[in-house]
């Protein structure tokens, strides 16, 4: 029996998708598909707005579980979590629900998938919208050599996450609540003091890093925060956390995607205030995505808006995504 979703207008449907079982929120029947793929530690319930407003303006909205989220099947293995795997599931949902072409939609980790998706399957997409992780093509140095050189001793929670399998997910599963409590916030949350000040690795995991919240943003409820928190009870951290196991292998895996580069129209969304930019205004962000986006229609920057976009500013993100999908003429 499947669930009753917490999201008036979004249901849930069961699918099997590259070998797996995919748990799917879906809204609207007909139109434009958007497939919506969201990032770590989220669900699809991070989509909740961006699924009620399409599908009023006439889309069909998908948004999944990705692998190892939610009710979706979370395998044990790694290398089930490369980002080869994560773009096959994509296009395993457009068979699934005998779609030709969407609207490719990404945030954070679902942002890597929906632009490596996009670059492997092109004639597939109509259209790409990422948020939060700009895309600046193949490194010529492992991203996990990088950090490693960066950081050294201190802690970093990429590379945390790239410890013996069991670490970082021992912690998260021990305390789901204490983990996305302290990192579901706005840029300008207030928090107590963190328990963990030291910044050597040795002193300690993330969560103690992280000082604990002050109360809750205003665009998230507790109710909200509760079904976060219960569906990464339920699951767990471990596929998730897999994700970032990959880093080096993905590098690994895509030197026959070196030169290739985006075709489809491009929106790129962040706050401005996104740790991930690291301060990149948008002409930085602008000039490194262009050197392998063909079609990049705009860099949109949100004023104190920090890294939850599509939940801290949904009207501006879904204005500014019906925008673009009105420019370039993908409207129901």
């Amino acid at each position: 029996m499947i669930e009753p979703s917490p999201v008036s207008g979004v249901s849930f449907r069961q699918i099997q998708a590259n070998g797996l079982n995919f748990r799917i929120a879906v809204a609207g029947d007909s139109g434009p598909l958007m497939l919506l793929a969201h990032g770590w530690p989220e669900s699809w319930f991070s989509w909740r707005h961006q699924l009620q407003f399409f599908s009023q303006q006439g889309y069909r909205v998908v948004a999944p579980d990705m692998r190892g989220y939610g009710s979706t099947d979370a395998p044990d293995a790694v290398e089930a979590y490369d980002i080869r795997t994560l773009a096959a599931d994509m296009l395993g949902i457009l068979d699934a629900l005998g779609e030709e072409r969407a609207i490719m939609v990404g945030h954070d980790w679902g942002s890597i998938v929906a632009w490596n998706t996009v670059l492997m399957y092109p004639d597939r997409f109509s259209a790409l919208i990422a948020m939060s992780v700009p895309y600046a093509g193949r490194p010529e140095q492992s991203p996990l050599v990088s950090w490693k050189e960066a950081f050294a001793d201190n802690f970093y929670y990429i590379l945390y996450h790239n410890e013996p399998e069991g670490v970082a997910e021992a912690e998260y599963d021990n305390d789901p609540y204490g983990l996305i409590s302290r990192l579901y916030l706005s840029p300008d949350s207030p928090r107590s003091a963190p328990e963990v000040s030291d910044p050597r690795r040795a002193a300690g995991g993330w969560i103690p890093r992280l000082g604990m919240p002050v109360g809750l943003p205003d665009w998230l409820d507790q109710p909200d925060l509760d079904y976060v928190v219960g569906e990464f009870e339920r699951s767990g951290f471990r596929g998730g956390v897999n994700y970032y196991r990959n880093f080096h292998r993905n590098w690994e895996i895509t030197v026959d995607l070196q030169d290739t580069r985006i075709t489809v129209p491009t929106l790129f969304i962040a706050g401005e205030k996104d740790v991930v930019i690291a301060g990149a205004n948008q002409s930085r962000l602008e000039g490194a995505m262009s050197r392998v986006v063909d079609d990049l229609r705009e860099v949109i920057l949100l004023p104190e808006i920090g890294h939850w976009v599509q939940q801290e500013a949904p009207n501006a993100v879904n204005q500014a995504m019906s925008d673009f999908l009105t420019e370039i003429s993908i409207v129901p």
